[in-house]
Formats: C-alpha cells, sequence, structure tokens
C-alpha cells in the first residue's frame, strides 16, 4: 500500500512538473525590460499624464522617445482603443501592449506629426489606484486653431509607494466627436 501511495505522488508529481512546463511554454514572451523613468515624469500623477500627452506628441518627421513611453507603463499593461462607428450599437475594443502600439502607431505618428493635449480631467484616487478621464484634442501641428478630433483617455494608474505606473489606457474619440462639460476643465 506505501509502494502504491509513493508511486502516485511520484506520478502527481511528474503530471504537476509537465502541465508547468506546458503552461510556461504557452505562456506570451516577456515584455521587454522596463526602461528606468526620469523621476519628473513620476512623481506626480499630473507628471505622468503630461509625460504620456508628450511623447506620443511632436511634428512630422521628428522620432518619438520610445524608451520614455515604455518607462511609464507596468510590465503587461494595455492600451485599449475602442474603434468602430460613433453610433454603432457594437464597439470594437482592441488589446495592444506598449510594443504593439509602438509597432503600430509609431511610424504614423512620425510621418503625421500628432499633438494632443489634455483639456480637462476628472480623477478619483484610492490609496496605491487611481483612475482618470482625461479629455483630449488632436491636432496635426502644435499651431493648429482646432483639433481634428477630441475624445477621453481613461487610464487606471498605480502608486508602488516611490512612482506612479500607468497600467492601462482605453480610449474613445476621433473626428467630430465633443467632449461632455463634466470632463472638462478639471484637474
Amino acid at each position: 500500500m506505501k509502494l502504491n501511495r509513493l508511486a502516485a505522488a511520484v506520478a502527481t508529481t511528474a503530471l504537476l512538473s509537465g502541465a508547468a512546463t506546458a503552461i510556461a511554454q504557452d505562456a506570451p514572451p516577456a515584455p521587454p525590460e522596463t526602461p528606468a523613468a526620469n523621476p519628473a515624469d513620476v512623481e506626480s500623477m499630473d507628471a505622468i499624464l503630461a509625460a504620456l500627452y508628450d511623447v506620443i506628441s511632436g511634428p512630422a518627421g521628428q522620432a518619438r522617445d520610445w524608451d520614455r513611453m515604455r518607462s511609464l507603463f507596468i510590465p503587461n499593461a494595455r492600451l485599449i482603443p475602442i474603434g468602430g462607428q460613433r453610433d454603432a450599437v457594437t464597439k470594437l475594443a482592441r488589446f495592444m501592449t506598449v510594443e504593439d502600439y509602438v509597432t503600430r502607431a509609431g511610424p504614423w505618428l512620425e510621418e503625421n506629426g500628432f499633438f494632443e493635449s489634455e483639456i480637462g480631467r476628472v480623477a478619483e484616487r484610492y490609496e496605491h489606484l487611481a483612475h482618470v478621464f482625461s479629455a483630449y484634442d488632436s491636432r496635426r501641428t502644435a499651431e493648429d486653431a482646432e483639433p481634428f478630433a477630441r475624445g477621453i483617455n481613461s487610464i487606471q494608474l498605480m502608486w508602488d509607494g516611490e512612482r506612479w505606473w500607468i497600467a492601462n489606457v482605453m480610449w474613445w474619440g476621433g473626428e467630430g466627436f465633443e467632449v461632455p462639460e463634466e470632463y472638462l476643465g478639471k484637474r
């Protein structure tokens, strides 16, 4: 009887070890090492949000500082644009890692020029957790009098006791969008 228990224990250990190996092989690749952040970029919610808008903004032909962008986000963070027609019943959310965003949006941002600015904010914080509705407008150049698009970024932030991190950014907006008054001008 002791031999049967020993055999069962060995079989269980082998099964669990095999399952762990299979899970590890199927796991997505680890995100690249997070570059060190400029302390001024992550010392406050205001600072990290300003850095986020700054890093994606710039004139046509200007490379963006993607390591700066990477330094703002926790590993495995997601950027989630909601696409689809404005009045459509169903919207499509695309889930991207920071690397996906750099690969997909980076060339367009650098080729076309893009300036996004925060125009209002509603924020709530509970200890180490914060949520921000950050209203924005988008322009092709810094000198454009009118934005070509507006919307809202829903940003989840985390305070680790030393710095702020961005966990997720989900956004909805585009050409012809109006930002509701309750999201404008508050900070």
